[in-house]
């Protein structure tokens, strides 16, 4: 085994007047050693195309995941979604990258726009092996993984976009290779990458797609540690086992709360210095203690956290805030979000007196409840995630 993990992300833009995407991505993961990642394009758009896409990504990657053949997925869908009454076609197209041991990446192809592989920035050729399954023409490949190589999967309407208005012939393949090389060194996650793309696709359409259109990113990238500890231990004699553990996991340690950087400090014999800085109104300042990269108020920043946190999930539409600003939750966010891929929460059990005023609206539960959503979330993300309670 190798320290490399796949970092995977992915964003649609609906048909323009649907409510549903024709579009749909699985992302798998069987163990640490196995990612099936699938994007499938139903035939049409709207919810019959909403429907195939979806049922022909779930049967694909829950097969795949459990270790079945290609050739046996293919035919099960064949099997089990319907056929098109007009069309006489019975499933969606499909871009399935298997990551196997984070050291292979299996591409397997059907009809969708063939993946663009970037390596040092370059788009790729790869080798393909055509077979035919079911009557119909798919494409293998194997490719041994690297750092920093970037698989690019998308649906047709991708380059569909400005057909007839940007372009004659919209925007080609390799016109889509050279506009991701450009920022495939700038260090961006999968998911802002996959964003970059389809904004740039629906500025093409005119803001009105005709197509649905999605783009999955995955990109290869090495284990990044990260450690937060957020809340004082139920018990004070558990302070010092708290911390002790807590400092000797390796990677960037950060601290939330008043209560607990001052245990931090005292267990770390260094000061606080509080920065008086607002960088956002309704985020408390930042502090600094030597040996801790991040030291933050608690719970209305972890809360914000979480607040970009469901809608990097979404939309992304607050990266414009959380991606360049200085407060607390904003690097956090970018902390987490980008730079980590494995997160080791240590969550204090301890009630802050402070916390049981009436007039706000902060208890015991709610502090529990956004370390439980801001995990989950985080795991959406593809981050590999321990709470420790204490």
């Amino acid at each position: 085994m190798n320290d490399l993990c796949a970092d995977i992300g992915y964003k649609s833009y609906n048909h323009f007047g649907e409510q549903l995407c024709g579009d749909h991505v699985d992302v798998v993961e069987k163990d640490d050693n196995s990612t099936v990642v699938v994007l499938t394009d139903g035939l049409g758009s709207g919810v019959k195309a909403s429907i195939l896409s979806t049922l022909t990504s779930k049967i694909i990657s829950t097969m795949m995941a459990e270790g079945l053949p290609i050739e046996e997925c293919v035919e099960t869908i064949a099997a089990t979604l319907p056929v098109c009454s007009v069309r006489k076609v019975a499933y969606s197209t499909f871009t399935i990258i298997h990551i196997i041991n984070n050291e292979t990446a299996e591409l397997i192809q059907y009809d969708n726009p063939h993946v663009i592989f970037i390596r040092d920035g370059k788009s790729t050729d790869y080798q393909m092996t055509e077979t035919i399954i079911g009557g119909k023409k798919i494409y293998r490949s194997s490719i041994k993984l690297r750092e920093d190589d970037l698989f690019i999967a998308m649906s047709d309407g991708c380059p569909h976009a400005g057909t007839g208005l940007t372009y004659n012939f919209g925007w080609k393949r390799e016109n889509i290779a050279e506009f991701m090389e450009t920022i495939s060194g700038s260090g961006f996650t999968a998911k802002t990458l996959s964003t970059i793309l389809v904004d740039e696709c629906n500025k093409l359409y005119g803001g009105q797609p005709y197509d649905d259109t999605t783009a999955c990113v995955v990109r290869i990238r090495k284990r990044v540690p990260m450690n937060i500890l957020f809340g004082p231990p139920a018990n004070r004699d558990d302070c010092d086992r708290m911390m002790s553990l807590f400092f000797s996991k390796g990677g960037k340690h950060i601290v939330c709360g008043g209560t607990t950087s001052s245990i931090a400090a005292k267990y770390l014999r260094k000061p606080i210095r509080t920065s008086l800085n607002f960088e956002a109104p309704d985020i408390p300042p930042i502090s600094f203690i030597e040996g801790v990269d991040l030291v933050t108020e608690g719970v209305i920043t972890v809360n914000k956290v979480l607040t970009y946190a469901r809608d990097y999930l979404e939309d992304n539409k607050t990266y414009e805030h959380w991606g360049f600003k200085r407060d607390g939750a904003s690097l956090i966010a970018r902390m987490l979000f980008e730079e980590a891929t494995d997160i080791n929460f240590y969550v204090g059990r301890a009630i802050n007196p402070a916390h049981q005023n009436p007039d706000l609206p902060i208890n015991f539960s709610i502090k529990m409840n956004l370390v439980k959503e801001l995990s989950e979330c985080l795991k959406k993300m593809g981050k590999h995630i321990k709470v420790s309670y204490f």
